[in-house]
């Protein structure tokens, strides 16, 4: 038996000068070694900026990494070649991969196109705040440096629901093209900013049927080129829901594979719960509420409840379908919205969604290896600031693939400290676990382990104590935890 754990292989700020594909081909034993069972890569697709691209300025889904495009053969994690390589890797040491797909919008068409718009108000695009004029707009896409391989299809402003630039003016803005699909955006959960169909460059038009039947060939050959498992999907609350069913439904069917995918719909508990009863569970989401609940607790410190640190998650509500994580590449520090979740909090945070048994865990990169960041700074200089990895992550991965497993038991009573234990299997006999954590003085819990480890010795697993602690004729126990830290307490034997 094992525990399932996803593992994010990229950041915002991974080198460009560093072939990333590789990269993550050499650690592959060692993160198969730590438990991870499948790994989350970035879009391999070649992106406007080229090599520079983090791949969610979308250009040529087609292409990744193979043809002369946008300054560029390689993407900015390497070639199709690489990433293929690595992928199969992954394989090899029985992980299981998952691509980042970014379908919401195309930057950099390779052609201007005379439209008619709608000028709207950007907080509110349901407000239109001008007649229909015309524009000119980079709505064509045709691809000339991959000259129709394994797709003759042509994008034009029929594929697209709005843009954001006037190219004749030279003017900045949200645009509603006015097509055969009509004046209004695409229906969508939620009023942000009025209806937030439109997120960024050429927004796609998934009541255009033909981009629709594109989008599922595309992903077909996705599939057979890369052989991914599944997908992490860019945007999902800027696209029709019902797109998602016909897509993944249609993926699924014809590929023969279950495909696993989650989706990135960045609200709140109430719109995600929503998204999953109309998509009917096709997806698995991210736990955007619990990030922002651990961000909240690190934040306030002593002032925080933690006994209030699942209330009103997705992992409180569906534990099946919720992806857990600490941070991404968004939230992470340095970021224009960093939501990042304080150093200290961070081992905190990990023990959480590792250790429980709801939810299926996201280990974000910078954990793992830290990283390099060069902060520029108001005289034009840069800083160089050096990101730790998160202390102790190994310390609970290695606990995740051991220890944590079977029933269990929360002792939440506390506002300072909270704990749960998990009793093991019987078929793993020096499985089982007490955690507990605290963000104010050293302190400990009562709490039980069950009478499978009735008079068993503990020991403490972090290193933040060098005695044991036997448990009582019914499995119970006092353990203690350091201030504002955890404490991972096992069997000794």
């Amino acid at each position: 038996m094992q525990n399932q754990t996803m593992f994010q292989f990229f950041h915002w700020f991974y080198p460009l000068e560093s072939s990333l594909w590789k990269h993550a081909a050499s650690e592959a034993e060692r993160l198969a070694e730590l438990g991870i069972s499948a790994v989350w890569l970035p879009s391999a697709c070649k992106g406007n900026d080229g090599e520079k691209s983090m791949g969610y300025d979308i250009y040529d889904l087609y292409d990744l990494g193979e043809f002369d495009q946008k300054g560029s053969v390689n993407t900015r994690f390497g070639s199709k070649e690489e990433y293929v390589q690595a992928i199969r890797r992954f394989h090899d040491c029985g992980i299981q991969v998952y691509a980042d797909i970014v379908l919401n919008h195309k930057a950099g068409g390779d052609e201007l196109e005379e439209i008619t718009v709608h000028k709207v108000n950007p907080e509110n695009r349901k407000e239109v705040i001008s007649d229909p004029y015309q524009i000119k707009a980079y709505t064509k896409f045709f691809f000339p440096g991959r000259k129709d391989q394994y797709s003759a299809f042509k994008w034009d402003f029929h594929c697209f629901s709005g843009v954001d630039w006037d190219a004749e003016r030279e003017e900045k803005g949200v645009f509603k093209i006015l097509n055969e699909y009509g004046a209004d955006w695409e229906e969508l959960l939620g009023d942000e900013k009025g209806n937030f169909d439109y997120l960024m460059f050429a927004d796609t038009e998934f009541r255009n049927p033909a981009v629709r039947e594109e989008l599922i060939r595309w992903g077909l050959w996705y599939v057979q080129q890369a052989e991914v498992d599944g997908f992490r999907l860019d945007a999902v609350k800027h696209m029709t829901p019902s797109f998602f069913q016909e897509w993944l439904t249609a993926l699924r069917e014809k590929t023969n594979k279950e495909l696993f995918a989650v989706g990135e719909y960045a609200s709140t508990i109430e719109w995600l719960e929503k998204f999953q009863e109309i998509t009917q569970g096709c997806m698995s989401l991210f736990d955007f509420p619990l990030h922002h609940r651990l961000g909240r607790a690190a934040t306030r410190r002593k002032r925080y409840d933690l006994r209030h640190l699942l209330n009103k998650t997705f992992t409180e509500v569906d534990p099946v379908h919720s992806v857990t994580f600490v941070d991404n590449h968004d939230t992470q520090a340095y970021r224009e919205e960093t939501s990042e979740v304080k150093r200290w909090f961070r081992p905190h945070a990990y023990a959480l969604i590792l250790l429980r048994e709801s939810g299926y865990p996201c280990v974000f990169y910078p954990d793992l290896y830290g990283y390099t960041h060069y902060q520029k700074r108001e005289d034009g200089r840069s800083r160089k600031i050096n990101i730790k990895p998160c202390p102790h992550l190994e310390t609970l991965l290695f606990a995740r693939r051991r220890y944590a497993y079977g029933a269990q038991h929360d002792f939440f009573s506390r506002p300072d400290v909270i704990g749960w234990t998990r009793e093991g299997e019987d078929d793993m006999p020096e499985s089982g676990c007490a955690v507990l954590f605290c963000n104010g003085d050293e302190t400990s819990l009562d709490m039980t382990m069950g009478e499978r480890h009735a008079n068993r010795n503990f020991r403490e697993l972090t290193g933040s104590y060098e005695h044991q602690i036997t448990l009582d004729d019914s499995g119970k126990a006092v353990f203690p935890v350091r201030g504002k830290s955890i404490a991972v307490w096992v069997p000794t034997s």
